[in-house]
């Protein structure tokens, strides 16, 4: 799995509404569809997603949470990115956040 470099196929994104209003800052889900080499230990048939959930926190954007999942089954897969995709991972959300709703 070295060496890696995420390529994302397509992905979509939300904003995620805070119906108690305890959360700080604002939070957008994403899922992103990742296209994955056949030699990779993370290939699967269906393909893979990564479901990412981003704070924004007046203008600091983090990743909070994220998930492997296999497309289809909806299966979480027990693997973690590496930094450096995590790095890329969280890149990509910064530049894809959607406009408030």
């Amino acid at each position: 799995m070295s060496n890696r470099m995420l390529n994302v196929e397509d992905y979509t994104a939300e904003y995620v509404k805070d119906p108690f209003g305890i959360l700080t800052g604002k939070r957008y889900e994403f899922r992103i569809n990742l296209e994955i080499p056949e030699d990779d230990d993370l290939y699967t048939v269906n393909g893979v997603y990564a479901r990412v959930i981003v704070k924004d926190d007046n203008g600091e954007v983090r990743v909070v949470s994220y998930d492997l999942v296999e497309r289809g089954t909806d299966k979480i897969l027990e693997f973690d990115l590496e930094d450096e995709e995590e790095a890329e991972l969280e890149q990509f959300c910064k530049e894809h956040l959607p406009e408030e709703e």
